[in-house]
């Protein structure tokens, strides 16, 4: 079929989120055939942030300077921490623009069943931002799954003496959803979640 070479970029694009070995097949033959145009610039990108992206120290955000750019940001709000669980959830909140504060990316949640615990998580560094302060309030931002929320009470236990506000996002109907549509829980949550018009 296909030389070795080939099969391993096939392997290693499989590997990505979202792929599997039919559309890794399809990557590969795309990239191989504009090669001057696709692979070629490709690989040179990936070299480049290979060599210069880093992990903030600060919040746990990837970017080419350490702090991170928004880290290092005067204009936004220091007194106010966003937690997340990964990368991507830091990138989706900054997508909205809403939010003006700073972040704290956990790496994760706490799930007993993977064995996964507080020392395999980023949670003593927000408790040492938080000692440090400067904050004011943490704005729990994790999923509403059992293990997110799971992980929201093990923080808000560890912060209940640390004087700040501990907040979590609104669950419920999103906007322009139909109720039809909804699962149970996200009704319920909507429900339980309501206020005054």
């Amino acid at each position: 079929m296909a030389g070795a070479e080939i099969e391993a970029l096939i392997r290693h694009l499989a590997k990505l989120p979202g792929l599997g070995p039919r559309s890794a097949r399809r990557i590969a033959l795309a990239l191989l055939k504009k090669r001057e145009t696709m692979l070629d610039p490709l690989v040179r990108t990936m070299m480049a942030a290979a060599e210069t992206v880093k992990i903030c120290s600060s919040c746990g955000n990837f970017d080419s300077q350490n702090p991170c750019a928004i880290c290092e940001d005067n204009r936004r709000d220091a007194s106010i921490v966003c937690v997340v669980e990964g990368v991507s959830d830091l990138w989706a909140m900054e997508r909205t623009t809403a939010f003006k504060g700073r972040y704290h990316v956990t790496g994760g949640l706490l799930s007993p069943i993977d064995g996964i615990g507080p020392d395999d998580l980023k949670i003593d560094l927000l408790l040492a931002r938080v000692r440090r302060g400067e904050v004011k309030e943490v704005v729990l931002a994790l999923s509403a799954t059992v293990d997110g929320q799971t992980t929201a009470h093990y923080i808000t236990d560890r912060l209940k003496d640390a004087g700040v506000v501990i907040s979590g996002l609104a669950h419920g109907v999103p906007v322009g959803g139909e109720l039809d549509y909804l699962d149970d829980g996200t009704i319920s949550a909507a429900l339980k979640a309501r206020r005054p018009m």
